[in-house]
């Protein structure tokens, strides 16, 4: 893909960065090795490759998935300032 000085012009104000014609010029040359470099891993093989997140496999430990109540509701509610019946009071907000 190539690039002239008004494609790098358009791109500067995409992302709101001021550019002067000296180095409007400049990046269109490392714009296009850049992108002339992007566009080689086409050509690269990946028939049989998984994708991954991260380059080194990870089981994580995972805790069980199971709906408790909690069972600390004097502790929860041990820093609420004005705690009602084991509930949170909040002050109304609809009339």
């Amino acid at each position: 893909m190539s690039l002239d000085r008004a494609a790098v012009r358009h791109i500067a104000t995409l992302a709101r960065i001021r550019v002067s014609d000296e180095q409007a010029d400049a990046l269109v040359g490392d714009l296009g090795a850049i992108l002339a470099w992007v566009e080689q891993l086409s050509e690269v093989d990946t028939t049989g490759v998984e994708p991954m997140a991260s380059v080194v496999a990870r089981n994580l430990p995972r805790r069980v998935d199971a709906v408790t109540d909690g069972g600390k509701p004097e502790a929860i509610l041990a820093n609420a300032p004005e705690p009602s019946h084991g509930f949170f009071t909040v002050p109304k907000v609809v009339e």
